[in-house]
Formats: structure tokens, sequence, C-alpha cells
């Protein structure tokens, strides 16, 4: 199914003042071909649990963005917690509808040793931030038929995946598949790693930032078959379901 294009500049603009309008700072940290890329930070005053959101690392998966639009504009970023928000990694990517960024790069492995401007612009910008208590990287699968995630949680703290799978039913199937990407399904729709990720050759954004940033940390994967509309939904649920659960 056709996917409408998303407009990065368009977007960046949208993104910006509706972030500013829900109290968000911009932090500019690097631009690549005239494209500004930008992380968003809410720091609530007083201890806080530190959450971290990324979007739009390939180009050809629109919905993770627009889903993080939405949240910011239905106001799901309050003061529960500190927010961190990298809504599009991959400008140049977005603007060519590709999973690669203008030079041909899967930036979503390129963070072991890396080599992109924009890898090394978002590294520089996390080594400032604190560590998160929470990653949620968002993505879209055009192999898949339904939702699944993966997870990164090698200290075996109080799994938010159940409560994910259970919010992502309510739009969708899980994706019924025993295998995903040459990795075996732990139970419906969860992939946990059997050897250790950082052990990779090739670094995807999640472990990096399991390695160096927080030890909780979540990918979370529509269908880009499904209607757009769809998926933004989905995001959006399984979003608003693992904070929920998080908080408690």
């Amino acid at each position: 199914m056709s996917t409408p294009a998303l407009e990065p500049s368009a977007y960046s603009k949208s993104f910006a003042a509706a972030a500013r309008q829900a109290g968000f700072k911009a932090e500019p940290f690097g631009e690549i071909h005239g494209h500004d890329l930008v992380a968003y930070t809410r720091r609530t005053p007083g201890p806080r649990p530190r959450v971290y959101f990324s979007a739009g690392i390939h180009g050809d998966e629109p919905a993770p963005p627009l889903a993080l639009l939405r949240l910011v504009t239905e106001g799901c970023f309050d003061d529960r917690c500190t927010w961190f928000l990298c809504p599009l990694l991959n400008p140049t990517g977005m603007l060519r509808q590709t999973r690669e960024n203008h030079a041909g790069t899967d930036l979503n492995r390129d963070y072991k040793i890396p080599e992109s401007a924009e890898v090394k612009a978002h590294v520089q910008w996390l080594q400032r931030q604190p560590g998160f208590d929470l990653i949620i990287c968002l993505h879209e699968d055009w192999e898949a038929q339904g939702f699944y995630l993966y997870e990164l949680n090698p200290l075996n703290r109080p799994s938010l995946a159940p409560a994910m799978i259970k919010a992502a039913q309510s739009h969708g199937p899980i994706e019924a598949a025993s295998v995903i990407d040459g990795r075996p399904i732990a139970e419906p729709g969860i992939i946990r790693p059997i050897s250790d990720p950082l052990l990779r050759e090739n670094w995807p954004e999640a472990i990096y930032l399991r390695n160096r940033h927080g030890t909780l940390n979540y990918t979370v994967e529509t269908p880009s078959a499904w209607p757009l509309e769809q998926r933004i939904a989905v995001h959006g649920a399984v979003l608003r379901a693992a904070l929920t659960e998080f908080l408690q």
C-alpha cells in the first residue's frame, strides 16, 4: 500500500510548534543537507523518570514521526516524567522515502563506530544527556503482517511488553511468525535476544542506547502495509500503555 510522502521541512516546523506549545525546549544538534537535526526536551523539576523516544531513522517509515507529533499535540508528555524526544533522525531519507539516508547509509546500523554525520551528531547529543529509565524506538516493518516488538532488558526489570502487546491488539493483529529477521519469537509478538546483542557487528540505535544510556529498551514495529492512520494509532496506543505500566 502506498503511503503519502512526509515532507521533512514541513514536518519539522509542525513538530517544533507543537513541542513549544507543550513546554519542550528545542536542542539542535546537527544539520544535514539543509535539514536541522533537533532533539526536544522537557525537564520536569524534581525527581522524575527520564524517558527517551526516537523516530524517523528510516526514511520510508513515516508513521513513527507522525505518532510522536500526535502525542505531543494531545498532551501525552506531561509532568509525570522528564522527556527526551528525537522525532526525525533521517530527514534526507524521509525526503526520498528511502530506508537509507541521502548517501545510501542505513543509519540504524551505524551506531557501533559511527561514520554518518547524522549518527555522529546524535551520539554527541546523547553523550550530553543523563541516563534514561525507559527507551522506546519507533519503527515500521515492510515484511511484517502484525505488530511486534524487541525487548532489551538485561537486568530483568518488570517487562512492559505484555501491556504493549495488549494495547496493540485493540488496533490490529499481532505478528504470527515464529521467526522475524532471523530471530525467534519468545512469545507472541515479543523478541528477546538469546545471544549478547553487543556482539553484533553493526549496532542499531537501540543496542547503542542499551549499552550506554539505559537498560529498559524497546523497539516497536508496525507493518508498513497497514493504512497510515492505523499505524499511527497503534504507535500511540502502545506508547501510552508502556508509560502507564512503567509509572505504576
